[in-house]
C-alpha cells in the first residue's frame, strides 16, 4: 500500500534569475558602498533596506527554497523582490 501525501510541496529547483539578482545586488553594495548614500554623504537607509530585502528574498528564492506556509511564501516570492526593486530604484531617483 502506497501513502498518498496531499500536502506535496512543490519541485524546488534553483531559480537562475532570481539567484543573479541577488548575487548584483550583493556586489553592487559590497564593492561600491556610496550606492546607499544620500547626496551630503550620509547612509541613505531606506533605500539600503530596500536593497537587503530584496537581496535576501532573491537569495531565499533563487536557491529554490519555498516555504509551505501562505504567509511566507508570499513575502519569499518573486512579487516581494520585485516590489523592493521598484522601491529601491524610487528611492534612488527621488534623491
Amino acid at each position: 500500500m502506497t501513502q498518498q501525501c496531499s500536502d506535496a510541496q512543490p519541485s524546488s529547483r534553483i531559480h537562475l534569475a532570481s539567484l543573479m539578482i541577488a548575487i548584483a545586488i550583493m556586489l553592487a553594495c559590497t564593492l561600491y558602498p556610496p550606492i546607499m548614500a544620500t547626496p551630503e554623504g550620509k547612509a541613505d537607509h531606506a533605500l539600503a533596506g530596500a536593497l537587503f530585502a530584496a537581496m535576501s528574498v532573491a537569495f531565499v528564492r533563487g536557491v529554490g527554497f519555498i516555504p509551505r506556509r501562505w504567509l511566507w511564501r508570499w513575502l519569499f516570492s518573486g512579487w516581494t523582490c520585485t516590489a523592493a526593486l521598484v522601491l529601491a530604484g524610487w528611492l534612488m531617483f527621488v534623491r
